[in-house]
């Protein structure tokens, strides 16, 4: 497979290269992502070989499980990778095994049993209430049905936690403005009814009442809450720059972090600062698993600061 492989014996290489040329040919995959799986697939099968395999049917799980390990530590002589890169390269072993069993080289998959390093949680990108205030005063600055539909979009988004797609998804009969409540489709065709805060119903009568019907005129009567110049239904992608615009004219510090997930990120976490029931924000986001809305609850290193300072008795003093 290429330098410093020679003594790499002839069964695996030859099992690689029917995979990468599988990979090329069959499924079409660039030449950038094949060199990629030839890289990670070079390592692999050059360190079975130190561990004494000829082919892949000789290839165990404890192989493959080593091999995670190596990957992580250096311990076969290559760089150690991070559980991003680690993920990655597993994933083509995996492939690698998969093929070769489909195709009579191997009696069974090795790796089907061995996963990568649990990659680290990370936080989900929250701002401030402060920041979400100023950035829903300055998408509604301007005359006009466009800054009527900005704020409503956006105060509609924090209010409820929906995603970009559920919001601009809307129809007119989604909304219950009367009792406060909107329905949301969310992922896998799955409904939900959440509420809407009052800053939120407000902003969304405002531009019902004064704006829709001015863009509307423009179009073919189509039934989304949500449009554009043209009249047809706003886009993911016009939303998203109706959220970047807005948090440059507030002043917010590196606009180019804010995205529609912010806000939704921010609606789950103001939420869980305030006490409520992580179930219960489960249920406001459309989670299938608790276990996806809990890294919410995961906190700073200063709110532990916070906390302990208010409540410890000895802490200050």
């Amino acid at each position: 497979m290429g330098s410093g492989e020679a003594h790499v014996p002839e069964a695996l290489d030859r099992a690689a290269r029917e995979y990468l040329a599988h990979l090329a040919v069959e499924r079409g995959l660039s030449a950038n992502t094949v060199a990629a799986y030839r890289r990670d697939l070079a390592r692999y099968v050059a360190f079975l070989a130190a561990r004494g395999n000829h082919a892949v049917r000789e290839v165990e799980a404890d192989d493959v499980a080593a091999y995670v390990t190596a990957l992580r530590t250096g311990a076969d002589g290559g760089a150690s990778l991070s559980p991003s890169s680690t993920a990655r390269s597993v994933a083509a072993v995996r492939g690698w095994h998969r093929f070769c069993a489909a195709e009579g080289l191997a009696d069974g998959d090795a790796s089907a049993d061995v996963r990568p390093p649990a990659q680290g949680k990370r936080l989900p990108k929250a701002i401030s209430t402060d920041e979400v205030a100023r950035i829903l005063d300055a998408a509604g600055v301007g005359d006009g049905p466009g800054p009527l539909r900005d704020r409503a979009l956006l105060e509609l988004v924090y209010s409820t936690g929906a995603r970009i797609t559920e919001a601009v998804s809307l129809d007119v009969d989604d909304l219950d403005l009367g009792s406060g409540a909107v329905r949301l489709l969310g992922k896998g065709g799955k409904e939900r009814v959440v509420p809407v805060g009052s800053f939120a119903r407000r902003a969304l009568d405002a531009y019902l009442v004064r704006g829709r019907a001015g863009l509307a005129a423009h179009g073919r009567g189509t039934p989304a809450v949500f449009l554009n110049t043209r009249g047809a239904r706003l886009s993911r992608q016009s939303a998203w720059a109706v959220l970047r615009t807005a948090a440059e004219r507030a002043g917010i510090d590196r606009p180019e972090r804010i995205s529609p997930h912010t806000l939704r990120h921010s609606f789950a976490t103001h939420l869980l600062a305030g006490g409520a029931d992580v179930r219960v924000v489960q249920e406001l986001l459309g989670h299938a698993s608790v276990t996806t809305t809990q890294i919410y609850t995961l906190v700073t290193p200063d709110t532990l600061r916070e906390v302990y300072a208010a409540a410890h008795p000895r802490a200050l003093g």
